[in-house]
């Protein structure tokens, strides 16, 4: 514990790549294998169940330190952080002891889950007795749920190639599935991680996904692309990205963010793969001939159980868009041109309404491919995906093995009020960096009214953040923990990917992937946009849907 507390402050006191990769490397080499195991559980993106309620957390916290409680919001309002107040606020330890992660996990933070406040508050004050500030503060992340830390997949899986000496992308591969969070780390499964390669590699699989590949933005004209011939275009679906597996007479369908979600799909579980094949491909709701919106999707995604009605009403399919193995070959060596041709044959010989293949655009010059790319809201897609034919199917975002390019249409913007900060985590945890926005409305009387709308918190560079975080300290209006709502005096310009309907959000609407564009310098408060232009822009939509 006491070493994955250093190497957790080592990673969040420092911007430095490299000072990052030596602390992970020094931390692999050194750890026993059973702790490494959950060190790259969590750092990999795994997250830890909530084993203690925030409010027991704060009440004992408070009676350990013998402190009253309008002192405990004094300093956590001051903080911003529950684990870090906690772990300022507690007196001393009176002991020291040497416990192991995988055995704080086990043994001492699992028993905690479902047990009653009496047992709680004892394993509590026993735990803070042997705690220094950093493993007290480290632990309050672990029990409460709350664990992040800055620090990439990307930077653990090189930390992990170099420790091994195996290649990256090898170790890419083998972490897939890994923060999946139904099975414990443990110390064989490290040790197969950083194992030397072998020729077998493959056949150790099971029903372990492949790491997937990523598109770059494309910012530069695609005629910078050169001879569109070399590129294969497709729609740029906006669902769950997944790959549909079956090996071992099983099927596994696994989500970009390497969660198992074959249960939550039964009709594209029940697909008839022939063995030892792996489909990349995109989970859309489909009604009628064209992908319903991603609100639709949320549905299936927010249930506890699939009712009949559910799966009748929102059907899922999996669009097709590459195939990575055919009995049991790894193809990814293979063109993009001679994956697409396997796939239009197992895709045709399977004939399954729920799998379908992204369709191929085929336009004689860039020009004409512009043309049809307009066209995209009103299919119900996001743009195009630009695939170089002669691309391999690469790990990540890269461009060693060809490139994937994709070519959105412009996200729809508003301008929008600032009327609440909360502070940041990590390097930033100091200042304000997570705001809550808001457009104008009236009230029944007509008086007009700011309304909330998104929240978003990134697209503003370090020294635009700190310009926005000295105002909203100057314009504070009150504070609630960590958070604070301020006198409305900025304008943002906020892009967002899609916009519904909602009736969990005080404005009626929702809107998907809110980001900042820009701080509007130039308008006032009063220049902002209303609820009535966010109901246009829905409206908008729905007319170039039909709906």
């Amino acid at each position: 514990m006491r070493e994955f507390a250093q190497l957790y402050a080592q990673l969040d006191e420092t911007t430095s790549t490299n000072r990052k990769l030596d602390a992970l490397k020094t931390y692999f080499s050194q750890s026993p294998p059973e702790d490494a195991a959950w060190a790259v559980y969590f750092l990999a993106g795994g997250k830890p169940r909530q084993a203690v309620p925030s409010k027991l957390l704060r009440q004992f916290a408070m009676e350990y330190a013998n402190i009253e409680e309008w002192l405990f919001e004094e300093c956590y309002q001051a903080v911003g952080d529950l684990s870090e107040t906690i772990a300022h606020v507690l007196p001393p330890p009176v002991r020291q002891a040497h416990v192991g992660l995988a055995n704080w996990m086990l043994e001492r933070i699992a028993p905690l889950r479902g047990a009653t406040p009496e047992v709680i508050r004892s394993a509590l004050f026993s735990f803070w007795d042997e705690l220094a500030t950093p493993e007290r503060f480290l632990l309050g992340k672990l029990i409460g749920g709350g664990f992040r830390v800055g620090v990439s997949k990307l930077l653990v899986t090189r930390a992990l190639g170099d420790v091994a000496k195996v290649d990256n992308k090898l170790i890419a591969q083998r972490l897939m599935g890994w923060t999946d969070g139904r099975v414990a780390p443990t110390a064989d499964g490290f040790m197969k991680l950083i194992r030397p390669q072998s020729d077998q590699e493959h056949s150790l699989r099971g029903g372990q996904p492949y790491p997937f590949f990523l598109a770059h933005q494309l910012s530069a004209a695609p005629e910078s692309l050169g001879d569109i011939t070399d590129w294969q275009a497709e729609w740029k679906y906006d669902g769950i990205r997944a790959q549909l597996l079956r090996r071992d007479n099983q099927t596994y369908l696994w989500s970009r963010g390497e969660d198992l979600i074959t249960e939550r799909f039964p009709e594209i579980a029940t697909v008839p793969l022939p063995n030892g094949t792996a489909i990349d491909g995109e989970i859309l709701v489909w009604t009628e001939d064209r992908p319903a919106p991603f609100a639709d999707l949320q549905k299936r995604i927010g249930r506890k159980s699939l009712t009949t009605k559910l799966l009748s009403e929102l059907p899922a399919v999996l669009v097709a868009y590459d195939l990575l193995e055919l009995e049991q070959a790894d193809l990814r060596h293979l063109p993009q041109h001679e994956r697409r041709a396997l796939l239009e044959k197992l895709v045709a010989s399977i004939d399954n309404p729920m799998l379908r293949i992204s369709p191929v655009l085929q336009k004689p010059d860039w020009q004409d491919l512009a043309m049809l790319r307009q066209n995209s809201r009103a299919l119900g897609v996001e743009g195009m995906m630009l695939k170089a034919v002669n691309a391999q199917y690469g790990v990540g975002r890269t461009k060693d093995v060809g490139t994937w390019w994709k070519w959105k249409i412009d996200p729809y913007s508003i301008d929008a009020v600032l009327i609440y900060a909360q502070s940041g985590h990590g390097r930033r945890a100091s200042l304000y960096t997570d705001y809550t926005f808001a457009v104008w409305d009236e009230d029944t009387s007509g008086k007009r009214l700011l309304v909330p709308f998104a929240k978003a918190y990134s697209g503003l560079t370090d020294a635009e953040i700190a310009q926005v975080d000295a105002v909203i300290r100057k314009t504070t209006i009150e504070k609630f923990g960590p958070a604070r709502s301020v006198k409305p005096s900025m304008v943002f310009e906020i892009g967002f990917e899609g916009i519904s309907l909602s009736t969990r959000h005080k404005a009626g609407i929702a809107v998907r992937f809110p980001r900042i564009l820009r701080r509007r310098e130039d308008k006032q408060i009063e220049e902002a946009n209303t609820l009535d232009d966010l109901k246009n822009l829905l409206a908008s939509k729905a007319h170039e849907l039909g709906n």
